[in-house]
């Protein structure tokens, strides 16, 4: 699991919005017009600018988006010991969780190199969309992960 660093920040803006510089910009720079060049957050077109961003880099990763739902993507891929299966990368704005073998070295290496991910936040799932998320074993041996809303609510 992995956040991103100022997510709306990092696409591309499709809309023009301008500024009139303040002292904060510097004396040289005071009252000039400045071009917004990145996703204005709070703006009505941010959260789409964001996706399309979003979009384009998955696909670039090889991923496809899913079907049945616009914040899963996937993607065929091989385990260590040959067996075929899908990697899976959810992706709520900023929230990231990876559901596939290598997850660190594809948070650092792949979606890493796309968007700046908090540090601190990189490793195993703790808490997911306000969800609480544990490892369990099933009573039949199988690892897996479990999700509850109980913290949420």
């Amino acid at each position: 699991v992995a956040n991103i660093q100022n997510a709306y920040l990092q696409a591309p803006n499709s809309q023009k919005h301008y500024i009139i510089c303040g002292p904060e910009f510097g004396l040289e720079n005071q009252g000039r017009v400045a071009l917004i060049r990145r996703a204005l957050y709070g703006s009505k077109s941010a959260r789409r600018d964001f996706r399309n961003h979003l979009r384009f880099c998955m696909a670039h990763l090889k991923f496809k988006l899913c079907p049945a739902d616009p914040d899963v993507w996937m993607r065929p891929a091989l385990k260590a010991d040959g067996l075929e299966y899908w990697e899976y990368v959810l992706l709520y704005t900023d929230d990231t969780l990876v559901i596939l073998e290598k997850g660190e070295q594809v948070l650092d290496n792949e979606i890493g190199k796309y968007f700046k991910l908090k540090e601190k936040s990189i490793g195993h799932p703790d808490i997911y969309l306000g969800g609480k998320m544990r490892h369990v074993k099933l009573k039949n041996g199988v690892e897996a992960w479990a999700y509850g809303l109980l913290q949420y609510v």
